[in-house]
């Protein structure tokens, strides 16, 4: 619209005739059109809401998750060296530099208050990745790591996790079955550390969330239900940060490695 106007002025002001404004007239159209196909091309007003929504959306991610894992991790009463270094290699691991650590770490920092509002701040991060179970799952499992970090459970943090579960839509049950698989994971990656070359049977059976007295058929069914809900690019597609790709390549490799020693101890086809 503003070229048609633009060149009619200008036209008009170099001729001085109405033949002069015309003729702007149509080339400042024929620049509107151009000017339109190109944004449209390009996705419009539509694009930018939508990079300005998943900028918002990340946000509101990576808060959440720094400030419930300072959250837990305060919560035995003191945050142990182990806590801080599992948080910041969280971070490393997330590859954040620069003012995005500085807001993590304050994030953690914020996690660590007395009032911190814990259930709102899970309501606000559910709603923002539109209750997306499996996006959901993944945080949930980090945050268990969160509780982990230290090399126990307390009873206080185990409290926190069931709030976290429950604020998500998870079960006990539910929170129960992936505390035990990441044990098991945490056990294979301590072994591993002394050149095992992959996790024991014990510990593969408890990362696929299966047991040996289970047939083949429910073995594979679990695998390929976990493999589905860790794949990075489905997780991505979801909205979960690239930041946080390496970390989901990660357990689709544990479950993965788990369900090829079953699957070689079972001969499995």
């Amino acid at each position: 619209m503003w070229g048609k106007v633009l060149g009619t002025i200008f036209g008009y002001m170099l001729t001085k005739h109405i033949v002069g404004a015309l003729l702007g007239c149509y080339i400042g159209h024929r620049f509107d059109r151009s000017l339109a196909q190109k944004f449209a091309e390009q996705g419009g007003f539509s694009k930018f809401f939508v990079n300005k929504a998943a900028f918002t959306k990340q946000a509101v991610f990576f808060h959440a998750v720094f400030s419930v894992y300072g959250h837990i991790a305060k919560a035995s009463g003191k945050v142990t060296a182990q806590e801080i270094q599992a948080a910041s290699m969280l971070m490393d691991q997330m590859g954040l530099r620069g003012e995005r650590r500085s807001e993590a770490q304050r994030a953690f920092s914020e996690g660590k208050s007395s009032d911190f509002p814990l259930e709102q701040t899970l309501k606000d991060f559910k709603r923002s990745a539109f209750g997306q179970r499996d996006i959901l799952r993944f945080f949930l499992e980090v945050q268990l790591q969160a509780a982990f970090a230290d090399g126990e459970l307390h009873s206080k943090e185990r409290e926190i996790l069931y709030t976290v579960a429950r604020t998500l839509g998870f079960s006990v049950a539910d929170i129960e079955r992936l505390l035990q698989q990441l044990e098991a994971q945490m056990h294979y990656h301590r072994q591993n550390g002394a050149a095992q070359s992959g996790p024991s049977l014990k510990d593969a059976y408890s990362i696929l969330g299966v047991s040996e007295s289970d047939d083949d058929k429910t073995i594979k069914r679990a695998w390929r239900k976990l493999m589905s809900e860790h794949h990075p690019d489905k997780l991505a597609a979801k909205g979960l940060p690239k930041e946080m790709l390496d970390i989901a390549n990660q357990k689709a490799q544990d479950i993965q490695v788990a369900y090829e020693q079953v699957k070689k101890q079972r001969k499995i086809s």
